[in-house]
């Protein structure tokens, strides 16, 4: 296959994830809320060769452009992620995502002491490092599979 030929076909509008660690494409689609009941068109590229990781995934959303608060929950499974705006078929914006320095109320504290997961009025609220997050309310450290305690 060469690189002029496509694995999945163009899209008119909507959103491309680029450079997505390999394996993580469906964590990437639960972020978005996507889970094959809504309608949303995606298609998905899983292990798919890549020059600067070895293997990647790559996701596309039609009719759908992400908001700040889903670029910045994916930021933290797929922190090298690109992504493409796309118009008319032509990408309009490209741009790399942004870790940012907290995220609140989009992931839950797997702490059950914690005083946002017993049943209080507060969002959850962590402090992104560079090795993984920590909740502001107890200290809590999650290193290892950020996806599975996004908020649905």
């Amino acid at each position: 296959m060469t690189d002029q030929q496509l694995r999945v076909s163009k899209i008119r509008n909507g959103t491309v994830i680029d450079h997505i660690p390999s394996g993580q494409a469906l964590n990437v689609l639960a972020i978005l809320g996507i889970d094959g009941t809504g309608g949303d068109v995606v298609s998905i590229g899983m292990n798919v060769p890549s020059e600067r990781l070895g293997r990647k995934d790559v996701v596309k959303v039609e009719d759908r452009e992400l908001s700040q608060s889903e670029l910045d929950v994916l930021s933290l499974v797929a922190p090298d992620a690109t992504i493409n705006i796309i118009r008319e078929y032509d990408v309009t914006e490209k741009h790399r995502v942004d870790r940012p320095e907290r995220v609140t109320g989009v992931l839950r504290c797997p702490n059950r002491n914690c005083i946002t997961t017993e049943g209080e009025p507060v969002d959850s609220e962590f402090e992104v490092l560079d090795d993984g997050i920590r909740c502001v309310y107890c200290d809590t450290i999650i290193r290892d599979d950020i996806a599975s305690h996004i908020l649905v």
